[in-house]
């Protein structure tokens, strides 16, 4: 099979991939630090689960016709996932940043050390985006969708 056959795939690999890729260069627009570990972290503008979902989602409308049942489930998997995160995981995220400023919070008030090593792990509370970033991953999506389609 070639890529006209498989492009909804193709385009959404592209999209996803180019969104992780292009992380720490925008990061370091923003920041002016390079943090390369952006390209393989969740989070971060643009979102690479927006950017992939909605670029099969958009190659499965123009491949299959936007009427079929493929579109369908398509599109019903790119909401679920966009929905995802822009909302479960980022707030997942602050709940994180909250718990870990509260036992901070706690300790230096207390004067005191909490024993157990949960206490002292550092969890990740970068989980999810802000709209602006899942908006940006949608863009991207659609706009590898479109070349593809109109390239191969």
């Amino acid at each position: 099979m070639g890529i006209r056959a498989m492009f909804p795939f193709w385009s959404a690999i592209t999209a996803g991939i180019l969104a992780q890729f292009i992380k720490p260069f925008i990061y370091y627009f923003r920041k002016h630090v390079w943090k390369w570990k952006m390209a393989f972290d969740s989070g971060g503008f643009p979102s690479s689960h927006s950017a992939l979902v909605s670029a099969l989602a958009l190659s499965v409308g123009l491949q299959e016709h936007f009427s079929s049942t493929i579109f369908a489930i398509s599109l019903t998997l790119a909401v679920i996932v966009i929905y995802d995160a822009a909302n479960v995981r980022y707030y997942s995220g602050q709940n994180i940043k909250i718990t870990q400023q509260l036992v901070k919070d706690v300790q230096e008030t207390l004067n005191t050390e909490f024993d157990d090593p949960i206490y002292s792990v550092k969890i990740k509370d970068v989980l999810g985006h802000k709209w602006v970033e899942v908006i940006g991953g949608i863009c991207l999506g659609c706009c590898i969708s479109l070349f593809y389609h109109y390239t191969f």
